[in-house]
């Protein structure tokens, strides 16, 4: 399968490709030599840019393997703007369901980042979990990074 690893803030960055789509990023280097198609050279391009200016978007044909609810989720993750937060209630709510389901689709989220469900925050703005890289920490930074860009200088 067509991956390639990149240098980030947050350690290196391993993105998969399937059929000209995006259908995963994992924490640390893919196993074996890389290949830079150009889907994947893309991603790494805009990955680069959202670390440097985090209002950038993503514009990337993405597939991520997941029921239609957890789809629906991810959509609606795609949807917060950069510097901006949801709670996980205020999606279920969106869509019909409960917090507990939305925060399985979070877990479950395959393109972290891409599909940014570091915005989804518990009740009151509680951090809530995060299953990529070192966990909140990793969720707090991208967090501060986003809000930090997003605030008036």
């Amino acid at each position: 399968m067509p991956h390639l690893t990149l240098h980030s803030p947050l350690g290196e960055l391993t993105i998969f490709e399937e059929d000209g789509s995006i259908i995963a990023l994992d924490w640390g280097r893919g196993a074996g030599a890389g290949t830079a198609t150009p889907v994947l050279a893309a991603a790494k391009r805009q990955l680069d840019a959202y670390f440097d200016d985090p209002a950038t978007p993503f514009d990337l044909p993405l597939a991520p393997a997941g029921t239609p609810f957890r789809r629906g989720v991810w959509e609606a993750m795609r949807a917060i703007p950069p510097g901006q937060v949801r709670s996980y209630g205020a999606i279920a709510r969106a869509l019909g369901s409960s917090a507990r389901a939305v925060g399985g689709a979070c877990g479950a989220n395959p393109i972290p980042i891409i599909i940014p469900c570091h915005r989804i925050v518990g009740a009151g703005n509680a951090l809530g979990g995060y299953s990529g890289g070192d966990g909140h920490d990793t969720k707090r930074y991208l967090l501060a990074h986003e809000q930090d860009a997003a605030a008036p200088h």
